[in-house]
C-alpha cells in the first residue's frame, strides 16, 4: 500500500506537470518540480542528522534505565494494563517501559523525547516480531496510537498564536484536546476490532477510565487559568517532566551501580546508527510529497473540494483551512507553515485560522510517522495501518469542524 502511495504521488505529479505545460503553457513547471526535490531530498538528510542527536541523547538515557533494570520495573507495573491492548508482548517485556515513556512524552507534547523512545519501543517490538518485514498487531497498535497525536498541553501552537497576536493564545486548547481524542479514540476501536481486544476487561477498563478522569480534571483547571498562566503552567508541567526524567534515569543508575557514562555513550552508539537507518525512508517520502505539492495537483484538489461544498449548500468558511487538513498527514512542516500563513492572512483569532490550529493540533504527521517507525525496523508490509490512521486522522478533521463551529463561528 505504502509503495502505491508513494509512486502514485509521483505518477499524478508528473501527469498534472504535462498538464501545466501543454494546456496552461507554464514552461517553468518542471524547473519548479526538479528545484522541489533537491531541496526537499537536502531538508530531509537535515532532518535526519537532526535526528541524530536527539535519539543519540535518549537511547543513552534508555540504554542506562535498561541497564539499572527501572524499564523493566515499569514493565511489571503496566503489564497487565498493555496485557489487552497489546496481547502479543510477553509480561515484563522491555518494550512495555519505552512504550509507556513515549506515550508520557505525547501527551506532554514534548516530540523530541517521544520520537526516540517510540523508536526504541518499536526495535523492541521488533525482536517478538514473527515476520520480520511485516508489521505485527502490536507495531500497528502503537504506531496508529502515536499517529492520533493525543496530546494534553498543545505548547508549540497556543505560542505560535500567541507570538502572531491573538487576544487568547489558549482559546483552541480545549478544541484540540477533543479533536484529538475523537481520532485516537476512533484508531483505538478500529484496531480492538481488527485485533478483537477485549476492551472491557475491568484491567484495562479501570485505569483507561481514571486516566480520562485525571485528564479531563487538569483540563478543567488550566481552562479557568488566563491564557498567560495556562501557557507557563503548560511549559512547566512538559519541562518539568523531562528534566525529573533525564536526572530520575542518570540516580536510578547511579545507586544501582550503573558505569552511567559509558552505558550512556554505548546506546548513544546506537541512536546514531538507528537515525542513519531512517534517512533513506525520510528522503523516499518526503521527496514525493514535495513533487506532489510542487506540481499543483494539491491546488487543484482543493478548487474542486470548495466547489463541491458549495454546489452542495454547506457553509463553506471551513474550505481555506482544508490544506492544513490535507498536509497534515503528509508535512508536519508543511502543515505548520499553512496554519500559520491561515493566521497571517486571516487573522488569528478569525474561524479559518483557529479551525486551522485545530486541526494541526487534531492528529500527528501519518505519512512520516510511518516512514521513520516502520523504516527503523526495516518493516515493508504495513497491513492495515495506513488504511485506519487516515480513517483516525479524518474522524479528528471533522471533530476540528464541528467544534470549530460550535466555539468560534459567530454567522
Amino acid at each position: 500500500m505504502l509503495q502505491l502511495i508513494w509512486l502514485g504521488f509521483f505518477v499524478v505529479g508528473l501527469l498534472y506537470a504535462l498538464i501545466q505545460l501543454f494546456v496552461f503553457h507554464n514552461y517553468q513547471i518542471f524547473n519548479t518540480l526538479s528545484e522541489s526535490l533537491f531541496a526537499m531530498a537536502k531538508t530531509s538528510f537535515e532532518l535526519g542528522l537532526g535526528l541524530a542527536g536527539i535519539m543519540s541523547l535518549w537511547l543513552g538515557l534508555l540504554k542506562v534505565a535498561e541497564e539499572a533494570k527501572m524499564v523493566e520495573w515499569l514493565s511489571r507495573r503496566i503489564s497487565p494494563f498493555f496485557s489487552v491492548l497489546f496481547p502479543s508482548i510477553p509480561a515484563n517485556h522491555p518494550a512495555q517501559g519505552a512504550m509507556l515513556l513515549n506515550f508520557a512524552a505525547n501527551m506532554l507534547g514534548l516530540d523530541n523525547a517521544a520520537t526516540p523512545l517510540g523508536l526504541k519501543a518499536m526495535e523492541e517490538l521488533q525482536t517478538i516480531n514473527p515476520n520480520k518485514e511485516t508489521a505485527s498487531d502490536a507495531q500497528i497498535l502503537f504506531l496508529l496510537l502515536n499517529a492520533s497525536g493525543l496530546t494534553i498541553v498543545p505548547i508549540s501552537i497556543m505560542a505560535f498564536r500567541a507570538q502572531l497576536g491573538a487576544e487568547a493564545p489558549s482559546d483552541v486548547f480545549l478544541p484540540i484536546l477533543f479533536a484529538t481524542f475523537a481520532s485516537t479514540v476512533t484508531v483505538l476501536l478500529l484496531t480492538s476490532i481488527r485485533q478483537k481486544l477485549p476492551l472491557w476487561k475491568p484491567i484495562f477498563l479501570i485505569p483507561f477510565l481514571f486516566l480520562l478522569s485525571a485528564i479531563v480534571a487538569g483540563v478543567m483547571v488550566l481552562s479557568v487559568m488566563s491564557a498567560a498562566k495556562m501557557n507557563m503552567a503548560s511549559s512547566l508541567i512538559g519541562n518539568g517532566f523531562l528534566a525529573f526524567l533525564v536526572v530520575g534515569i542518570l540516580l536510578w543508575g547511579f545507586f544501582k551501580r550503573v558505569e552511567i557514562f559509558n552505558v550512556f555513550v554505548e546506546g548513544a552508539k546506537q541512536g546514531f546508527q538507528m537515525s542513519l537507518n531512517v534517512i533513506p525512508f525520510l528522503v523516499a517520502m518526503l521527496c514525493a510529497i514535495a513533487f506532489f505539492r510542487s506540481s499543483g495537483a494539491l491546488e487543484l484538489v482543493l478548487q474542486g473540494i470548495s466547489f463541491l461544498v458549495s454546489a452542495l449548500g454547506f457553509n463553506s468558511d471551513f474550505v481555506p483551512a482544508i490544506p492544513t487538513m490535507l498536509l497534515k498527514p503528509l508535512s508536519g512542516a508543511g502543515s505548520r507553515g499553512l496554519m500559520l500563513d491561515a493566521m497571517k492572512t486571516y487573522g488569528p483569532d478569525s474561524f479559518v485560522a483557529r479551525l486551522a490550529c485545530i486541526v494541526q493540533g487534531s492528529a500527528d504527521t501519518t505519512f512520516y510517522i510511518m516512514t521513520v517507525y516502520f523504516g527503523a525496523v526495516k518493516i515493508k508490509n504495513i497491513r492495515y495501518a495506513l488504511g485506519y490512521s487516515l480513517l483516525g486522522d479524518l474522524a479528528g478533521f471533522i471533530a476540528a469542524i464541528f467544534i470549530s463551529y460550535l466555539f468560534f463561528h459567530t454567522h
